[in-house]
């Protein structure tokens, strides 16, 4: 195991919540130096249970792993001036914090860069700078409902808008901004140059869900009111069978008739032409979907599991809570890895889904208790044991 794709690179990570450390945590994954800098209350998520001991929440340990803890109070000059120093030997900074609220504390963009020119400033914002929404606070759920996501639901699910049930605008901002940063490093690898990069949840979600649901919105005059047909079927769901769900999907020419071979319906492709191409059959799907919708119904899970695999089409069961932990797949590939933390006990993870050949990424430390890296990080930025010590005494500091 080596140290990653990303190793020497060092990050000061000014984020809470979710869309920042999970950004932070994708790079720390890869190999770079987080640094977490926590208020003296730390990260919020710290308190998201269950967990064994205040402060150590179970959302936390999974999305910080790979980080060391410095507590800081920003609000004073003191806490400013230890930011501002680990800045100019660092190589990205990342914060969720609104622009307008860095700019209070002294530690936006332009004092940044007079600090270290070479510095990549990301910033994960709500919204993009340039409109009105500018100031306002986000969060997934409200990025849920601005960017289509509880409407298009409400399409399928009896008119009535919903969330999806995981925060999956957060998650997905964070990629981005993990992207971003990357390109950045990229940059700034060639001309020793650094950049603000700003990636706004609401943008990024429009345009993550648009990519489907533009549809024939994309000409003008439009050619439909928009929405991915397939997309939006009331039958686009697991597939109920005499004993259960399962997932398939039938999709491609080659797909469909093998399908039909495997489930005695030869004829369909041939005399029916809404099923004769793929084209046709998307103009159709929801007839289509029914199609299958009772098809299924005829035989067991199990039996369509084996079916479906003998014809070398997608398929896969619906798992749970209870029965992914027992899948073949990820026990094989060893997805969840049990470890010992320091201070939390035995705890559960899960592996870096990304791999590389060259740089492989070597073991993460487990998520940090609040202020347990403070002394050190600034006993190798320089500072003497007294400085330290002085810091502590004046609240700028916290030590774990």
């Amino acid at each position: 195991m080596g140290a990653g794709p990303l190793a020497g690179i060092r990050v000061l990570d000014l984020t809470t919540v979710l869309v920042g450390p999970y950004c932070t945590q994708v790079l720390a994954e890869m190999g770079a130096e987080v640094t977490k800098v926590e208020a003296p209350e730390g990260d919020v998520v710290r308190l998201i249970g269950p967990g064994r001991s205040p402060g150590m929440g179970c959302m936390f340990l999974t999305i910080n792993r790979g980080k060391r803890s410095l507590v800081l109070d920003l609000k004073t000059p003191e806490g400013r001036a230890v930011l501002l120093r680990l800045a100019q030997s660092a190589e990205v900074l990342v914060t969720n914090i609104r622009p307008a609220a860095m700019a209070r504390l002294g530690l936006d963009w332009p004092a940044l860069r007079a600090a270290n020119p070479r510095l990549v400033y990301a910033a994960v914002l709500g919204y993009a700078q340039d409109g009105p929404y500018a100031p306002r606070p986000a969060y997934d759920d409200l990025m849920q409902g601005a960017a289509l996501i509880a409407a298009l639901n409400a399409r399928v699910n009896g008119g009535e808008p919903r969330y999806v049930p995981l925060a999956m605008a957060d998650r997905i901002t964070g990629l981005m901004a993990a992207s971003a940063i990357n390109a950045a490093l990229v940059h700034q690898a060639r001309t020793g140059e650094g950049q603000l990069v700003q990636v706004p949840m609401f943008e990024t979600m429009l345009n993550f869900v648009l990519g489907d649901h533009l549809g024939g919105k994309v000409f003008d005059p439009p050619l439909d009111a928009g929405g991915y047909g397939r997309l939006l079927s009331p039958d686009r769901r697991p597939y109920r069978t005499k004993d259960g769900f399962v997932c398939t999907m039938i999709y491609n020419d080659r797909q469909w008739r093998a399908f039909c071979a495997a489930v005695g319906w030869p004829d369909l492709v041939s005399t029916d032409p809404r099923f004769a191409s793929h084209a046709t059959r998307t103009r159709h799907i929801d007839e289509v979907l029914g199609l299958l919708a009772r098809e299924f119904l005829t035989r067991s899970t199990a039996e369509w599991l084996d079916l479906l695999e003998r014809a070398d089409l997608p398929v896969t069961p619906v798992h749970t809570l209870e029965s992914i932990f027992e899948d073949p797949h990820l026990l094989a590939t060893g997805f969840f890895q049990a470890e010992d933390h320091p201070t939390e006990g035995r705890t559960l993870r899960m592996a870096a889904p990304v791999r590389f050949s060259a740089t492989p990424a070597g073991e993460r430390a487990p998520a940090p208790r609040l202020g347990a890296d403070s002394a050190a990080i600034l006993a190798e930025a320089g500072y003497a044991e007294a400085e330290i010590a002085a810091l502590v005494s004046a609240g700028a500091v916290r030590a774990g």
